[in-house]
């Protein structure tokens, strides 16, 4: 932070008092920032959707949108990003219901010289930073490091309304199981069948992007949600999946031999389906994987 601007984005649609921040943040001896306005709700997430915001400064009384509204749909666009909320009155009973609602801080117009200014954008940020990690410890799975249930849940959704706003490609979501998992704990033990799931949570974490959501959805059953997939990368992805246990089994470096069977549905923003019926599809395809395998084999 202290190597680079802090890339501010006010929200204001008074000039004078849009003036007044500029001023107070741009003033001589004060510390770097790129300042972005918008003078409406809607242009402002133009700004958050086209790259990264360190925080929002926001008038919570634009036209169309007031008070606890404009923060909850502020919050809702960038739920990653810190706001702080520039009232025109000192009102401390609205105060507290924006910091409910999700704001990092509530400052009074007209009060607020350009060192409180930073300093509470500052805090707000390193708040909002910690209570992104402690959210993130309670969205991921202990033994793996995967999301867990809920995580993945909370992301996957917020990837569905994502894919609706921009009308892309939709994604694929992925529903894993590994096989034999009762055999690998009864044949070597329940500490080698915790080395089976975590192997496997480290070959998905290789086979999948950064940006794609992987998860342990319980027991010995993952999932994954695809970021930006086109219609052609299902069997790609799977052949990629495939390679990569066929080369861990080959290295010899565990008793057991690792398999999964997957299911693989495509979510298209075109036709809307909530989240469970895609892992409830899902699901269903990956048991008629496992099905054929075991009819392979026999």
């Amino acid at each position: 932070m202290k190597n680079k601007p802090l890339h501010l984005l006010l929200i204001e649609n008074d000039p004078d008092d849009e003036r007044q921040i500029r001023n107070a943040l741009l003033s001589k001896g004060k510390a770097r920032v790129k300042l972005e306005t918008a003078s409406s709700l809607d242009a402002g997430f133009a700004i958050l959707d086209g790259g990264r915001v360190d925080l929002v400064l926001l008038d919570p009384s634009l036209p169309g949108c007031e008070g606890l509204a404009a923060v909850s749909r502020t919050r809702s666009r960038a739920p990653e990003t810190p706001i702080v909320v520039l009232c025109g009155l000192d009102d401390e009973a609205l105060a507290v219901q924006v910091v409910r609602e999700g704001a990092q801080d509530c400052l009074v117009k007209g009060k607020t010289d350009g060192n409180l200014l930073i300093r509470s954008i500052r805090y707000a940020i390193e708040r909002h930073r910690m209570q992104s990690a402690l959210r993130i410890l309670s969205l991921a799975d202990e033994l793996t490091g995967l999301y867990n249930r809920r995580g993945f849940l909370t992301l996957a959704e917020h990837q569905i309304r994502l894919a609706q706003r921009k009308k892309n490609n939709g994604f694929y979501l992925i529903f894993a199981d590994l096989d034999g998992m009762k055999a690998i704990n009864d044949t070597y033990g329940h500490p080698q069948g915790d080395r089976a799931l975590v192997e496997t949570a480290h070959i998905l974490n290789d086979t999948f992007r950064d940006s794609d959501i992987v998860a342990r959805m319980g027991g010995d059953e993952f999932a994954i949600v695809t970021i930006d997939s086109d219609h052609n990368s299902a069997e790609a992805i799977a052949n990629r999946l495939q390679r990569r246990i066929d080369a861990f089994n080959a290295s010899g470096q565990a008793p057991f031999h690792l398999s999964v069977s997957c299911g693989v549905v495509h979510y298209d923003p075109r036709e809307p389906r909530p989240i469970h019926e895609l892992l409830e599809e899902a699901d269903k395809r990956m048991y008629a994987q496992k099905r054929e395998k075991k009819r392979c084999r026999k």
